[in-house]
């Protein structure tokens, strides 16, 4: 199994050899495949500040991601013994976490600076499901398709 948090760190250490330099969207993130291999794929994604993703999974993926520049929130849902729960935490450049196949987060620039990060899948994503938080905790808002919705 790799470990995807040093593919990140290696993407990010090799910035030079990108495919494609980041671009910035202020209407959307931005983001492009950087690689594929047999067990992961690489993905850039680009930030300006105030935009964020969805609370969202993976697909039953594992993986990692890392700020390559700027500074990002993590907010992180679990939802064990019935509740859930949120928690936050603030990654500054150069700064990654790895987490499992079950990983339920979103992702914000809360800061003033646009960033990129790096992101790793093992395997490629298939799918990703977004949330909402409801009264009732965690509902189903859609599930994407690689292919199809992105």
């Amino acid at each position: 199994m790799s470990d995807h948090l040093a593919i990140a760190q290696w993407y990010s250490a090799t910035a030079h050899d990108w495919a494609v330099a980041p671009r910035f969207n202020p209407v959307d993130r931005w983001y492009h495949r950087l690689a594929v291999a047999d067990d992961h794929e690489v993905w850039l994604l680009t930030w300006l500040p105030g935009q964020a993703t969805e609370i969202h999974d993976h697909g039953g993926s594992s993986g990692a991601f890392l700020v390559h520049s700027g500074d990002l929130t993590e907010d992180t849902v679990s939802t064990a013994g019935g509740r859930t729960r949120i928690a936050s935490r603030e990654l500054g450049e150069g700064v990654g976490r790895r987490f499992g196949g079950h990983h339920i987060h979103r992702i914000v620039n809360n800061g003033i600076r646009p960033a990129v990060s790096v992101h790793v899948y093992g395997p490629a994503l298939t799918s990703m499901t977004k949330y909402r938080l409801g009264p009732d905790g965690l509902e189903v808002l859609t599930v994407e398709r690689a292919g199809a919705e992105w």
